[in-house]
């Protein structure tokens, strides 16, 4: 396989007011929305044209790549504020042109100290999840703000005050509203009706704000300005941290909602604890290239690997489509297995991520593989400490559904450096909590730990603990090829961002595809369930027939994932590609669009 990426591998070595105003009058410039761009200097890809042109402008001023993400990033917590924020956290893997290694950033959420294997149950049963989301018990210290200092003083040449000063500017003047925003809001106007601060700033005149108007919120540039000019402080040791164990401590409900949302166990000594963390990388070999992901607490890049390592002696150009999809599929199934049994928080759990990501334990799960027969599922899990050909260990353990919401950005510059970075405040919404003055939604991170073990008798290594990281499904990763970049990609959506991951990088690698028409490829997502989760789309009808006809099972899904990637060419152009409908459509972007005939 390491021949079909001969020439590319060649050149890559040569190569290097009220909160909110709706307003109908002047709206500001927003870049035009695309899935494609290919050109030099530079890529920006998310799912956003504001935050898009936050990262262009970062790139044109000299920015690199980190300076631009952390721009990205806020920028995205202004216009898509219902995934990612100030009040959240999220996972940085930065390849750095210099020194050509890989770096990753822990910026996860943490449990307070408070909190232990109880916190979300009562009377001995577990809180309904609906009710545990929108409380303070859910929401974890957050790590984004000094996540984007950490990513600047480590890789970036610009300081928090330059990077931020696009997203204060779209904060301040407003952005224009769009359906897929819209639509988000009303899904969640019931619950942002109850917290007047979160009212006030999404349901302008008590609702949704229609289709076209601008939005505004000078409380987020007021609190992005006193970011830019206390630093990650003004959260962890001031005003803005006070104001943030206020609301979890008591949350600011309408009783008029009738609404019961319990108080939360933050307090500021769990601020003045936080850090991010400085991890190794997850790395395999796929097809001769180098995949690095991110290593837990998050799941993303021992999953995704171990499922790259799974299909690793399959040669799967030379199978059909259904044949394809069956062993991504059953890859996948395998790995989630594995997943559900032995990832959480390495500093509160023994994770075997070496053992997980050898080729000698994948080759213990392929085998179980068949080529026209579905493995029943859940499986049961596989020991890494000792494998041994197509055996299995214990109790089979399937995950109850997760969140929905997260966003990822790539980010590349001039001088080859990539950032992929996914972000997050858990569910569309978080916890429905708007800070009041400060203009951001809190996160519901702590809904991500099992609330109860997953099996009788069986040890789960995502329970809640006093400062434990919840155990995350973000995969932000990285592809090399002998230390120079092929290609970035991530996406958000629950557990359901591994398996994306997972299906754009063997449609882009195995099967041929564009790196945009790999993203924009029905998909499906098999998490060692009984059905398999897929787009109206996804196999067409011959090829759905013949995956049923082998034992899968199918539960439809409106949509799956919001990708965005970026790839370098072997002419050293960058290739920055989103998608093309899911979410109304992401935002790509390069420095400099070829010319016609260029």
């Amino acid at each position: 396989m390491l021949r079909k990426w001969a020439p590319l591998l060649a050149a890559l070595l040569v190569a290097t007011v009220p909160a909110v105003v709706p307003a109908l009058g002047a709206t500001p410039e927003t870049l035009a929305k695309r899935a494609e761009a290919v050109g030099y200097g530079g890529a920006v890809s998310s799912v956003d044209a504001d935050a898009t042109a936050a990262g262009i402008e970062v790139l044109r001023q000299g920015g690199n790549a980190a300076d631009a993400a952390v721009a990205v990033a806020a920028a995205l917590g202004v216009t898509e504020p219902f995934s990612s924020g100030f009040g959240g956290g999220g996972f940085l893997v930065y390849y750095d042109a210099r020194t050509g290694r890989v770096s990753t950033l822990d910026g996860r959420e943490t449990a307070p100290a408070a909190v232990d294997q109880d916190l979300f149950l009562e009377n001995g049963r577990p809180i309904p999840f609906e009710e545990a989301v929108t409380s303070g018990l859910s929401v974890g210290v957050p790590g984004t703000p000094m996540t984007w200092r950490t990513a600047l003083e480590r890789f970036g040449t610009r300081r928090l005050p330059d990077v931020l000063r696009p997203a204060v500017r779209i904060a301040e003047r407003g952005f224009v509203v769009d359906e897929y925003f819209q639509s988000l809001v009303r899904e969640n106007a019931a619950r942002f009706a109850a917290f007047p601060a979160t009212r006030d700033l999404f349901l302008p005149g008590g609702k949704p704000p229609e289709v076209g108007t601008v939005l505004r919120n000078p409380d987020l540039a007021r609190t992005y300005r006193l970011l830019a000019e206390r630093g990650p402080d003004v959260l962890y040791h001031g005003e803005i941290g006070r104001d943030v164990v206020r609301t979890v401590q008591h949350p600011p409900v309408d009783p008029a909602s009738g609404r019961t949302v319990r108080p939360g166990r933050m307090t500021e000594a769990d601020l003045h604890s936080y850090s991010v963390l400085t991890r190794a990388p997850s790395r395999v070999s796929y097809r001769g290239l180098d995949v690095y992901g991110m290593a837990p607490s998050s799941s993303g890049g021992t999953t995704v690997g171990e499922a790259l390592n799974i299909l690793e002696r399959t040669d799967l150009t030379g199978l059909s489509k259904d044949e394809y999809l069956h062993r991504f599929l059953e890859a996948s199934k395998l790995a989630f297995a594995d997943r559900n049994r032995w990832v959480g928080d390495p500093e509160f759990v023994d994770v075997p991520t070496r053992e997980l990501l050898s080729q000698r334990f994948a080759d213990s799960r392929s085998c179980l593989v068949q080529p026209h027969r579905a493995l029943p599922a859940p499986v049961a899990p596989g020991d890494p400490h000792d494998p041994r050909p197509c055996a299995t260990d214990g109790e089979p353990l399937s995950k109850p559904d997760e969140g929905q919401s997260t966003t990822h950005l790539t980010v590349a510059d001039r001088w080859g450096n990539i950032a992929s970075y996914t972000l997050t405040i858990e569910q569309t919404g978080g916890s429905g909590i708007v800070v009041p003055g400060r203009g951001f939604l809190l996160n519901n991170e702590l809904t991500d730990f099992d609330f109860t073990p997953l099996a009788p008798g069986v040890p789960d290594p995502n329970l809640p603990e006093s400062g434990k990281r919840p155990r995350s499904s973000m995969s932000p990763t990285i592809v090399l090829a002998q230390g120079r970049p092929v290609l970035a990609v991530g996406s958000p959506g629950g557990a359901t961002i591994i398996t994306t991951v997972l299906q754009v990088l063997t449609g882009r690698l195995d099967r041929g595809l564009s790196l945009v028409d790999a993203i924009a490829e029905p998909r499906a997502s098999q998490r060692n369930a009984a059905t398999t989760d897929v787009e109206a789309a996804f196999g067409g009808q011959g090829e759905r027939a013949a995956l049923a006809a082998w034992g899968h099972q199918f539960k439809p899904r409106a949509s799956i994932g919001l990708a965005t990637g970026v790839e370098r060419l072997p002419d050293g152009r960058w290739v920055a590609a989103a998608e093309s409908v899911r979410g109304g459509g992401g935002a790509a972007a390069v420095l400099r669009p070829i010319r016609p005939g260029e």
